[in-house]
Formats: C-alpha cells, structure tokens, sequence
C-alpha cells in the first residue's frame, strides 16, 4: 500500500516517468498519511487508445491509486488534484497533441493482503 498504477500513452516516451513516481510519492504520503516505503508505482505504456470520434492526435495519462481504506472523501480530492497538478508539470503541453490528464483515489479491497519475500 499505496498501489499507484500510471496507465499512459505511447506517444509520452519522452518523459521521465520514473523521475514522476518518485515525485509523487512524497506527495502521497504528505496528502495521505501513506509510509514512502510502502509507494510502489508501475507504470503502463499503452499502444493504441481513441478519444471521442475523430482521428486526432491525443495523448491520455491515468493515474489509480488504491489505499488502505479509512481517508475521508476530501483527502481523496486533495490528493487527485495534487496528482493532476504534478502530472502538469511532468508532462506538460505538445504541439499538436490534446493531453488527457487524470487520477482517481480508491479504497483497497478489504481482502487486500501482500508479502515481501
């Protein structure tokens, strides 16, 4: 815990997504009351995605993290906007391209158990 997953497009190879995880961790545990040690982030390069019904140059990053339930709706917000805004300042605008940001803060499921072996 947290489980971050960065789903994002493939035309985003430019950027330093480990350089991103590792800003965003800090933010997770300040807005979140997480423990950097437990911020794990994979991130997903996807190949092909559409948006909307014409053949236009877009580029979307998703960003889900599940944590241990117990934080209050407004800290989910807090942290979303935090992720949305350090997604801004990571990948930031291109030419030609329209950018579809995004995050979204879940609850673990109650079954949720991991190991370190």
């Amino acid at each position: 815990m947290p489980q971050i997953t960065v789903e994002r497009s493939g035309i985003l190879d430019d950027v330093d997504w480990e350089e991103f995880a590792l800003a965003l961790h800090p933010v997770v545990v300040e807005t979140a009351a997480a423990r950097l040690e437990a911020c794990k982030t994979r991130v997903l390069r996807s190949e092909d995605e559409a948006v909307g019904a014409e053949k236009e140059r877009h580029a979307i990053v998703d960003v889900s993290i599940a944590l241990l339930a117990g934080r209050s709706e407004e800290t989910k917000a807090r942290l979303t906007e935090a992720v949305v805004e350090l997604l801004r300042k990571h990948v930031g605008p291109r030419d030609g391209v329209t950018l579809h940001l995004s995050a979204e803060v879940r609850d673990l499921d109650p079954s949720y158990r991991k190991a370190e072996v």
